[in-house]
């Protein structure tokens, strides 16, 4: 079989199974099998795909067929430009949340704590383009810290970032002079609604039950005490969650507060910030 013929082959295998992006998911799931990038895919059309390569195509296609992610099936996720790992324990890192990171560089920090951090892609992220900073990252999860501690020593700044069993920011003393967090903001009555794909990354990744605002009430009241004067706190939030999200904030005290869209437009980032101190008269 050809290359050619196994994309094609694998296209129409994923679309009958009822996969969103079947041609993408194909290219990808066939250049790993060949052990090549899936750009070049397109130049090698003819070119046969051995018997071992065919082998380990077919099987990534069966996982994908039964709607398991293509982050999970290859083991990494691209955020932010650099390679990430990913396993079943940890939320898969979406390219919506380079959202978060964009407004977190927009000003200088030089401490920065990330809640719930899955696969550490947001602490991670920032202190790789931050040399200078350190930082704590905190997740409730012994697997999801473990691949945290793998993705910080992958991009070199483990020396750099601590990584706490913690419950949200409990135990967790600052002062920070940034905080972010992506964490879980689906409503229960939302969880019978995700597609399969989603159903499969770890539930308390994904929702606190409820209405899907208990990490915000967490985060809100232990932000006032961690922040330094002048700190800012960035919270990546469902599409319909900025008003309820901003007013949790500004009850807690913070300043600043305003609620951002990612490049489809849709409501992803809420920023607010400890208000600075006054200076002496």
């Amino acid at each position: 079989m050809s290359v050619a013929a196994a994309l094609a082959e694998g296209r129409a295998r994923l679309a009958a199974a009822g996969v969103e992006s079947p041609a993408r998911d194909a290219r990808l799931l066939l250049a790993e099998a060949l052990g090549v990038e899936a750009g070049r895919l397109a130049i090698m059309g003819p070119d046969p795909v051995d018997a071992a390569a065919a082998a380990a195509y077919a099987a990534m296609l069966d996982r994908r067929a039964a709607r398991e992610p293509v982050a999970h099936i290859l083991g990494r996720r691209l955020f932010w430009g650099r390679r990430f790992r990913v396993t079943p324990e940890v939320l898969d890192p979406r390219p919506e949340t380079e959202s978060l990171v964009a407004a977190a560089l927009e000003a200088p920090f030089a401490r920065v704590l990330d809640l719930g951090t899955g696969s550490g892609a947001l602490a991670v992220t920032l202190l790789a383009e931050r040399p200078e900073a350190t930082g704590v990252a905190t997740d409730l999860s012994h697997a999801a810290l473990e691949v945290a501690a793998e993705n910080a020593a992958r991009h070199g700044v483990a020396a750099r970032l601590t990584l706490r069993r913690a419950d949200w920011a409990e135990g967790i003393a600052g002062p920070f002079d940034l905080i972010v967090s992506n964490p879980p903001y689906l409503a229960e009555a939302e969880m019978a609604e995700v597609a399969p794909e989603v159903a499969r990354e770890p539930r308390m990744a994904l929702t606190p039950g409820g209405d899907g605002l208990a990490a915000y009430r967490a985060i809100a009241a232990a932000a006032p005490r961690l922040l330094a004067p002048g700190g800012r706190l960035l919270l990546e939030i469902g599409m319909t969650q900025g008003a309820p999200v901003a007013a949790l904030l500004r009850a807690a005290g913070l300043d600043a507060v305003a609620v951002r869209p990612d490049l489809d437009g849709r409501d992803r980032v809420v920023t607010a910030r400890r208000r600075p101190a006054e200076a002496p008269e």
